[in-house]
């Protein structure tokens, strides 16, 4: 059943709710609080999402993706960016590119050097402790602009998935002339889910990888340049996926 207002989570119980419910979702303002940054420097990475190069390894044949990734590494009390590497997902977790080495263009080094970058992922590495005890984190980040351009674009043409980390945030950047692009969140092991949309930037989704799984339905434009935006974020103890995979190639 889709709700009327998002299930915001008070912000004093984010670890809390990753533990009984498996996921938190904050408001726009919580999160630059909890990042310890205002809203206006975490706006300030929003153009690079203008600047996003075009995702060929989309198996429905699709160009309605554009992404940057990389990589970084938190001990706890330093984030430090990886060398440049692949993206790998076993098929057990995406069925629909799982097995496969995807490179993609890394993220701008200007937008990982503002300030908010790094507070914004050490502060939700921070919560992952919390919930999971203190790590050493690897990090994947993605960004992501889904279009309409040939009508439909599709955020998560997988389905709904789990990533096979132990978190997940997926952050809204923005979205422009659309409908659709509903979030939903279901038990991993059981009948309860949540139905959302989200609408204002910078509101965030941190969910446990382990106990939900989630996906975005399909957008449909309402006007010229419609998109949607979004960084989503991976933290995994241990290592990276696909540390200990031959390459195959993409």
């Amino acid at each position: 059943m889709t709700t009327p207002q998002p299930p915001y989570t008070d912000p004093s119980h984010v670890a809390d709710a990753l533990r009984g419910d498996g996921y938190a979702l904050l408001r726009p303002i919580d999160v630059a609080l909890l990042s310890g940054c205002s809203l206006d420097e975490l706006t300030a990475l929003a153009p690079s999402w203008d600047r996003l190069e075009l995702d060929n390894y989309l198996k429905d044949g699709g160009r309605y993706r554009r992404r940057r990734h990389s990589c970084f590494v938190d001990s706890g009390t330093e984030l430090t960016q990886s060398p440049h590497r692949a993206h790998w997902q076993p098929v057990e977790y995406n069925a629909l590119h799982g097995g496969m080495h995807r490179l993609f263009v890394p993220i701008e080094p200007g937008t990982v050097e503002q300030p908010a970058w790094g507070k914004l992922l050490r502060a939700l590495g921070a919560v992952c402790s919390q919930v999971r005890g203190e790590q050493t984190w690897y990090v994947e980040a993605h960004q992501f602009r889904i279009d309409t351009a040939d009508g439909i674009g599709r955020p998560t043409p997988e389905g709904a998935h789990r990533d096979g980390v132990d978190f997940v945030a997926v952050i809204l950047i923005g979205r422009e002339n659309i409908k659709g692009g509903e979030t939903r969140v279901f038990e991993a092991d059981g009948p309860k889910g949540q139905r959302f949309t989200m609408t204002a930037p910078w509101t965030l989704l941190l969910l446990d990888d382990a106990a939900v799984i989630h996906e975005s339905t399909p957008i449909q434009p309402l006007g010229e340049h419609g998109h949607r935006d979004t960084l989503v974020l991976t933290w995994r103890k241990g290592a990276f996926q696909g540390d200990d995979v031959e390459v195959t190639g993409a």
